[in-house]
């Protein structure tokens, strides 16, 4: 295939979603899919919970069986790096030249891995968790025997990866830059009982720490050497520093954007025809007050794919999902509805001690979000409160004994 009506950038949820979604919508031209990996589309989220832990099989994380492509009419090319963007033609470039035209364009590259700004980052045994591949290294690598590890990181990502490392009964580090875990996403409230349950589960995190460098022999790594000269050996690293969004060929075709490439309420770049969804779209969000942002996230990934399908199909319904995410770390589900940027009160549903609790987060008297642990009925509730906004009495939203849905 040199032509499709529709060539999606990316085999993620994104993309994936995209593909089911024009299908869904009645379209009926040719969609051809383009993947940097080499297997069918995958969900990535259980990379750093079940599948490095090793409860799930690959079988089990793939978004739709291999038969449903050739079932649904779309084409996926595994193995191909677009480089190259050119609109004006409605054409992009592969890295081994080939080229391919378009009718619209859907891109949903994601990003890759940020790397550490320091010496070692090449040695192997330094590893990120961003695909398949990257899952599998590192379990190969504790299954031969890798017995200390050293995650840099105290996000989401950092996180799940050391709970599954200690669940092989691995000796495992954190190391955080900021003075809490889950600094940029979750109040002290949250971060404080995540650094108490890791430390319980045997995990050394270290807050307010800076990398010197990775050292290493034979080039494998050894040790981190910290800025203070402490080095903390090792037999393996994993960098969970966050992404840098995939958009190089974007912004080189004329598309805008800082952080990510800039879209409109339809997912539509500034380039004709072309549609960016996913980690790498930055929106103006209607639940963060309308500032420009990026979510990472399969929620905005499958939600901003719907909507720039329907677009495609005529049907133009502009982005409006309220954002959610979840992490599991040991025995805890955290699930998380709304943004709490900027908020200026918070309320403590239940007692942390007991391992299920909510924490509500307020913004000018309004519900702006949730962070809930092991406790899916909140968060089902709280949903309710963040989309409508509600307004509601600290004092009474702590009472565990009114169901948040009376608040509606």
């Amino acid at each position: 295939m040199d032509r499709a009506d529709v060539i999606i950038v990316g085999t993620g949820h994104g993309g994936a979603q995209a593909a089911i979604a024009l299908r869904q919508n009645g379209f009926e031209g040719s969609i051809l899919m383009i993947g940097r990996g080499h297997y069918p589309p995958y969900e990535r989220p259980p990379l750093s919970k079940e599948y490095l832990a090793g409860g799930k099989p690959f079988e089990r994380i793939l978004i739709r069986p291999e038969r449903f492509w050739a079932d649904k009419d779309v084409t996926i090319r595994t193995g191909a790096l677009v480089v190259e963007v050119d609109a004006r033609a409605h054409r992009i470039m592969l890295s081994d030249d080939t080229t391919l035209e378009y009718g619209k364009l859907i891109w949903a590259a994601g990003g890759d891995p940020r790397r550490l700004p320091c010496p070692g980052g090449e040695f192997d045994c330094v590893h990120t968790v961003r695909n398949r591949t990257d899952a599998d290294d590192i379990r190969a690598q504790v299954e031969a025997g890798g017995r200390r590890a050293v995650v840099i990181g105290g996000g989401y990502i950092g996180l799940e990866v050391a709970a599954a490392l200690r669940g092989f009964d691995r000796e495992v580090t954190v190391l955080e830059a900021m003075p809490h875990v889950l600094a940029r996403v979750a109040g002290p409230e949250l971060s404080m009982f995540y650094e108490t349950e890791h430390r319980a589960h045997g995990v050394d995190v270290r807050l307010d720490v800076q990398v010197d460098s990775i050292e290493g022999a034979d080039d494998k790594a050894t040790g981190v050497k910290l800025a203070n000269g402490e080095v903390i050996p090792t037999d393996m690293v994993v960098v969970g520093i966050g992404i840098v969004p995939a958009v190089g060929p974007l912004i080189a075709a004329g598309a805008s954007g800082a952080n990510g490439v800039d879209v409109d309420e339809y997912c539509r770049t500034l380039l004709e025809d072309v549609y960016a969804i996913g980690d790498c779209a930055a929106h103006a969000n209607p639940f963060a007050d309308g500032a420009v942002i990026r979510l990472e996230s399969v929620q905005n990934a499958t939600d901003m794919a719907t909507t720039a399908a329907k677009a495609i199909c005529g049907d133009k319904q502009p982005y409006n999902a309220v954002p959610w995410f979840w992490s599991n770390q040991y025995d805890l589900r955290l699930q998380t509805v709304g943004l709490s940027l900027d908020h200026d009160a918070t309320v403590l549903r239940g007692d942390p001690a007991e391992r299920k609790f909510s924490i509500v987060y307020l913004k000018e008297g309004r519900v702006v979000a949730l962070d809930c642990v092991n406790n899916t009925r909140d968060y089902a509730q709280g949903r309710k409160l963040v989309e409508a906004r509600c307004e509601a009495d600290p004092e009474a939203l702590a009472d565990t004994e009114l169901p948040l849905k009376s608040f509606v």
